[in-house]
C-alpha cells in the first residue's frame, strides 16, 4: 500500500506540472522540471538509487505504430479519394529482428483477416487501451516516473493512459486487463519489465499484428546516454508464435524546454465510428 500511494504522489506532481507551465518553475515541481531538461542543463543526476536515471519524456521515431515488420509506403487504407497522400502509409524498415513475426499457421490467418478490416477493426480507432508493447511506439510521448527503489509510473499521452511498474518478480495477476500487469527487475543498468495478463483484444499495430491473453511480453530499457534509450521487447506465446521473438528501437527524449504530455482524450473522435449507425438519418 506504501508503494502505490507513492506512485500515486508521483503522479499527481506530474499531472500538475503538465496542466500549467507556470507550475513548473515553483518548488514543487522542480524534480519534475529537472527530469525533462536538456542534456546540456545538469539539472538531471546521472542515476538514482545507484540506478540509470529514466525519468523524462520519451518518444520512438522508428513508425512502428504502422507495421512491426519490413514495409513499403501503401495509399491511404480508408477513403483515399478523400484525404489523399495525408493518410498515407509511410515505409518502414521493421523492427523485428529477422524481419518477420513467426507466427504460426491458424493464427497467421487471423492476423490476415485482421488486415482485411483496416482501419476501422483496429483497436487504437476505438480509442481502446494500447496494451502493451504498443503504447510504448504509438504516435505519442510517454513520461517515465522514478524514483529510489520503489515501484515506477508509466504515463501515456495516447487516450491518458498510464501503468504501475510493481518492482518486484514476476506473478500471475488476479484478473486480465487492457495493459496487463507490469513487473520490473534492474539487470545491471537495464530496467527489465515483464507483462502478464494483458486481456487479448490489443492489436501490436496498424497492420493487424497480434497477441493473445496467454502472452508474455518482456522489456528492457537501457539507457544509452542522457538521450537515448535502447528498447527491446521479447513476446513469447507458443499458442500463437513457433518462438519468441523480438522488435528493437531506439526511444528519444524530448529535450525541448517545455516538453510536456499533451492530453489527447481520443474517446469523442472514436464516437462517430462506434455509434455513427445510431444518428437519427443514419443508412441501415
Amino acid at each position: 500500500m506504501e508503494r502505490l500511494w507513492k506512485v500515486a504522489a508521483g503522479a499527481a506532481m506530474v499531472l500538475l506540472v503538465a496542466a500549467s507551465g507556470a507550475q513548473a518553475a515553483k518548488a514543487p515541481a522542480k524534480k519534475a522540471s529537472a527530469a525533462n531538461a536538456p542534456a546540456s542543463s545538469g539539472l538531471q543526476p546521472a542515476r538514482i538509487a545507484g540506478k540509470p536515471n529514466l525519468n523524462g519524456i520519451w518518444q520512438t521515431l522508428s513508425g512502428a505504430n504502422w507495421d512491426l515488420e519490413p514495409h513499403s509506403a501503401q495509399q491511404a487504407p480508408a477513403a483515399p479519394q478523400l484525404i489523399g497522400a495525408t493518410g498515407a502509409v509511410p515505409a518502414g524498415l521493421g523492427v523485428v529482428k529477422g524481419g518477420t513475426i513467426p507466427y504460426l499457421p491458424k493464427a497467421m490467418e487471423q492476423r490476415e483477416a485482421n488486415r482485411k478490416g483496416v482501419p476501422t477493426n483496429d483497436p487504437e480507432a476505438m480509442c481502446y487501451l494500447p496494451g502493451i508493447p504498443r503504447a510504448t511506439y504509438m504516435d505519442h510521448a510517454f513520461q517515465v516516473v522514478q524514483g529510489g527503489s520503489d515501484d515506477m509510473l508509466f504515463i501515456y499521452e495516447y487516450d491518458s493512459a498510464n501503468r504501475i511498474i510493481y518492482m518486484k518478480k514476476p506473478e500471475q495477476p488476479p484478473i486480465d486487463t487492457w495493459m496487463g500487469t507490469s513487473y520490473g527487475q534492474w539487470e545491471g543498468d537495464t530496467l527489465k519489465i515483464t507483462t502478464l495478463g494483458q486481456n487479448g483484444r490489443t492489436w501490436l499495430d496498424r497492420a493487424g499484428n497480434y497477441l493473445t491473453p496467454t502472452a508474455t511480453v518482456t522489456e528492457r530499457f537501457t539507457l544509452k546516454d542522457h538521450d537515448h534509450i535502447a528498447y527491446e521487447a521479447t513476446i513469447e506465446d507458443p499458442e500463437v508464435y513457433s518462438k519468441p521473438w523480438t522488435i528493437s528501437m531506439v526511444l528519444y527524449r524530448k529535450v525541448e524546454p517545455n516538453a510536456q504530455l499533451l492530453e489527447f482524450n481520443c474517446v469523442p473522435f472514436s464516437e462517430l465510428l462506434l455509434y455513427g449507425d445510431l444518428l437519427q438519418g443514419a443508412p441501415k
